[in-house]
């Protein structure tokens, strides 16, 4: 009869669901010791260090490559990259909720490293792979879903700082000892050592980072579905109208962060071939603003929130930003180049202050949905500014290719200055317009109402820096990945090019 076709179809599924559970509980442990901050912060550390190997040699591959066209090309490349790691975020932040960490992390990594050792085998195939690795460039987002998993609510700010800072020395001495290696050696010892630390870092996520995702939060069947709402990149967007204080708080941000984006996927080729800074200097120079950006976004933001404010600190931080992009336009001596790499460190104070502003403007129980908002905007910059970069260097006709070859294993030939008139007047006309841009964002962010509500009863201490990006996480984990997609704003600073 029917009623015993259902039972018997029901005693199957449950039997099914128990063999599965089993299977899971009796599986042989995987990794070493119990899942902590630790592992996150060794999978960050190799990734991005052997990356940071690569600032000299990408630079010289990159010219070699696209010798007439290299700051269109460079923008497109990153700018794909940009592109899909936005689009493809949401989606694999999703899965790893249903699937587990591990997987995704050994994915993303993988996928990531994967573009290294083909800088010598074939650069374009090199180049290809760098736009199509956008895809799964999303370490970040599945790192800090880990940390979200294995630390309480008290601790997560502690773990977000750490696993940032390690970023941030990952990348502070790396480009140096890349350089080093690079001017002793030869790059082709430099992408070898950078292979091999990718390959360690796969080793050790095979071997010894255990899963985070405690059974319980995941289903008992491979085939459960996921939430498609969360995997959408624009849904964050669809609800910025919704609130005026929030439309505000995101114009800021998309016309802060667009000529940043841009600004960081092609300033070191721009210090290279047009300032003519060397390898080392490129080293130095990424290490001294790193350690700067590092202290702006502890020591003097913690200063300035209490004395001036979140809404006037955002406007200073906006003020640096229009300062050092102007001096990049228009300066032409390294001197310059220094001067505003100061200014440009204590720029970086503006994203936090943001964060810290969004906290305050919206209700306790939208903080994740106004967090993932700005954070799909700041992804949504990561593809459109290096297009836009690339296409008025192009528009300028800013080429590499007449000068006088930079000494060197690949002798590159810097750009070509058309007349000391137009070197004087405009030698970075992306950064000039970047700096129009954040003009208005300015204009915007005094529009802004700043809201101190007596609910907030917290302090500044406990929300600074990296501890704001807690409730993204927090979305991320619990809602099915809707939350971050990148590193934080220091890191985008460090990472630069790379």
């Amino acid at each position: 009869c029917g009623m015993c076709k259902k039972m018997k179809r029901k005693h199957r599924n449950v039997c099914g669901d128990l063999i599965c559970m089993s299977l899971v509980r009796f599986q042989p442990q995987q990794g070493i010791g119990r899942p902590s901050v630790y592992h996150a912060v060794m999978v960050i550390f190799l990734e991005f260090f052997a990356w940071g190997l690569l600032t000299t040699p990408m630079l010289t591959v990159l010219h070699e490559t696209f010798p007439q066209h290299t700051f269109l090309m460079n923008g497109l490349i990153q700018g794909v990259k940009g592109l899909l790691s936005f689009m493809s975020a949401p989606l694999i932040g999703a899965l790893s909720d249903v699937w587990g960490r591990r997987s995704f992390l050994l994915i993303t990594v993988f996928f990531t490293c994967a573009p290294i050792p083909l800088m010598r085998l074939s650069p374009w195939w090199y180049f290809a792979m760098i736009s199509m690795s956008g895809a799964f460039s999303v370490t970040f987002s599945v790192i800090f879903a880990y940390v979200a998993d294995v630390t309480d609510e008290r601790e997560r700010s502690t773990a977000y700082g750490l696993v940032s800072a390690t970023f941030a020395a990952s990348l502070v001495t790396s480009p140096a000892i890349g350089a080093y290696l690079s001017a002793w050696y030869g790059d082709n010892l430099v992408v070898l050592l950078a292979t091999l630390i990718a390959l360690a870092d796969i080793c050790f996520i095979l071997l010894a980072v255990p899963e985070s995702l405690p059974d319980k939060m995941r289903p008992n069947t491979w085939g459960a579905p996921i939430s498609w709402e969360y995997a959408d990149p624009f849904a964050s967007l669809r609800k910025v109208g919704q609130d005026p204080t929030v439309l505000l708080i995101c114009i800021t941000v998309f016309l802060s962060y667009l000529p940043e984006a841009g600004q960081y996927s092609s300033f070191f080729l721009y210090l290279r071939q047009v300032i003519n800074f060397s390898s080392t200097t490129i080293a130095v120079f990424i290490g001294v603003v790193g350690i700067l950006s590092i202290i702006a976004q502890t020591l003097l933001l913690t200063l300035l929130m209490r004395t001036m404010g979140t809404k006037n600190t955002v406007l200073l931080g906006l003020g640096f930003q229009i300062l050092q992009l102007a001096w990049y336009g228009l300066g032409s001596e390294p001197w310059m180049m220094w001067a505003a790499g100061a200014v440009a460190a204590m720029s970086s104070i503006t994203f936090p202050a943001v964060s810290a502003l969004v906290s305050q403007s919206a209700d306790a129980d939208k903080q994740g949905v106004v967090q993932g908002m700005i954070t799909g905007i700041r992804g949504l910059c990561n593809g459109l500014g290096p297009a836009l970069y690339g296409f008025v260097f192009f528009l300028f006709n800013v080429n590499i290719n007449t000068m006088d070859p930079i000494q060197g294993e690949y002798d590159i030939d810097p750009l070509p200055l058309h007349s000391p008139t137009e070197r004087a007047l405009i030698p970075g006309p992306p950064f000039l317009l970047g700096s129009c841009t954040v003009v208005v964002a300015f204009i915007v962010a005094l529009f802004i109402p700043e809201k101190t509500p007596s609910s907030l009863s917290s302090s500044w201490n406990e929300q600074r820096c990296f501890g704001l990006l807690d409730r993204g996480v927090k979305d991320f984990h619990f809602s099915k990945g809707r939350g971050l997609q990148g590193p934080p704003h220091l890191i985008n600073n460090l990472l630069g090019g790379v």
